[in-house]
């Protein structure tokens, strides 16, 4: 077990509750990353400290900003790890007041404050910067602002260019938050489906993104001189997520050519970069 601290408890409820927002099962969630169902069954009722690539790639997988769970997960590794306990200032004893004899007539001294409101303050104080941290907003939008808790390192991408033809782009790290953005607009087909080019410079590829589609429906990702890559749709947990096409490794993004195909239809809708 990790321990009951409330920081690696947060952790796993924010984990689960993303995961809730994916609807993939644990061995979808499984294939979709770089971590095994045991893993993630660990990871998600707080029995295993989390990898922080863990935790990026749920969020990836999951289309969401990793912002609010990172804050959560630098708290809950200072547990893990014992940083927490060492920053944590030592208990003073209270002082306990002197009995005096009374033939002296001495007054009895009192007891001397010990440290515990000032302790008491501390602590208070210190969750609620960490609650305000993990609270603020955009003053625009009323959405999260993304920050993190300190500026731990990503993990390297696993491609580039060419070698990242066929790879995914959750597990090989070209679709984590920030390393990838839409390539021309978001289009929506006449079913209602939303489809979208995706590219991560950092790796030089490119993918589909699809998402509110249908059992049976099918995504495929093409440029001239290069197989095409294709997701079909073919599960109802995956209909509420985004799923993604294979990547195509350094491709003449001018050329890109995504094309959607609805369940039981033959005509594709097509779209360019």
């Amino acid at each position: 077990m990790t321990g009951g601290a409330p920081e690696c408890a947060a952790l796993a409820e924010g984990l689960r509750a993303v995961r809730a927002r994916t609807g993939l099962s644990l061995v979808a969630l499984a294939e979709r990353t770089a971590y095994s169902k045991s893993s993630w069954e660990r990871y998600l009722n707080g029995k295993k400290p989390v990898p922080r690539q863990a935790v990026e790639a749920l969020c990836a997988t999951a289309g969401e900003p990793s912002g609010r769970l990172l804050a959560l997960w630098e708290l809950a590794d200072a547990e893990w790890s014992g940083r927490a306990r060492l920053s944590r200032p030592a208990p003073q004893r209270p002082s306990v007041a002197v009995p005096t004899d009374a033939e002296d007539g001495a007054v009895p001294r009192r007891a001397r404050r010990g440290r515990w409101p000032a302790v008491v303050a501390g602590a208070a104080a210190a969750l609620a910067a960490v609650t305000a941290l993990l609270a603020v907003t955009d003053s625009d939008t009323g959405e999260p602002t993304g920050l993190t808790a300190s500026p731990a390192l990503d993990p390297a991408p696993a491609c580039h260019g060419t070698t990242c033809d066929g790879m995914d782009p959750g597990r090989s790290f070209c679709g984590l938050p920030g390393r990838a953005d839409s390539l021309g607009p978001v289009h929506r087909t006449r079913t209602g489906t939303g489809v979208e080019i995706r590219y991560s410079s950092v790796c030089a590829a490119a993918w589909g993104r699809i998402w509110h589609a249908k059992v049976g429906d099918a995504l495929e990702l093409s440029v001239v001189g290069v197989r095409p890559r294709r997701v079909v749709i073919d599960s109802p947990a995956d209909t509420g997520v985004y799923r993604f096409t294979a990547m195509i490794g350094a491709p003449d993004r001018a050329g890109l050519r995504l094309c959607f195909t609805a369940a039981g239809e033959t005509d594709p809708e097509c779209f360019h970069a």
